[in-house]
């Protein structure tokens, strides 16, 4: 089965604070395999306008270190499965600890 994930980052890795990121990683997976991974430039951060792109681009699930409350909301409403309070790593890496039941939540990491 296809699926896309998507994980905010700076420099290559997940960034902590899911509206400071410079690139989206776009990670193709099918059958819990990571086949691809795209780094895409979000448009300007406004409230609500990341889950909007990344819900047209097809993601599925979203890794962050953290985000707002209503980013989440919005998430939510396009059906699309939050993570939150994921430390700072590889993106193909964190969709493969994803799979394996090895991500670790953690405490939202956005403070407002």
């Amino acid at each position: 089965m296809r699926k896309l994930f998507a994980v905010p980052t700076i420099d290559g890795k997940l960034c902590v604070h899911f509206g400071h990121s410079e690139k989206f990683a776009i990670i193709e997976t099918e059958d819990q395999k990571v086949i691809g991974v795209e780094y895409v430039t979000p448009p300007v951060h406004q409230p609500g306008t990341y889950p909007r792109f990344l819900a047209a681009k097809g993601v599925s699930t979203i890794i962050a270190g953290g985000m707002g409350m209503k980013a989440q909301d919005i998430f939510n409403q396009h059906k699309i499965e939050v993570f939150i309070g994921v430390n700072s790593e590889d993106p193909g890496s964190l969709v493969e600890q994803y799979f394996s039941d090895q991500l670790k939540s953690g405490d939202n990491l956005c403070d407002h």
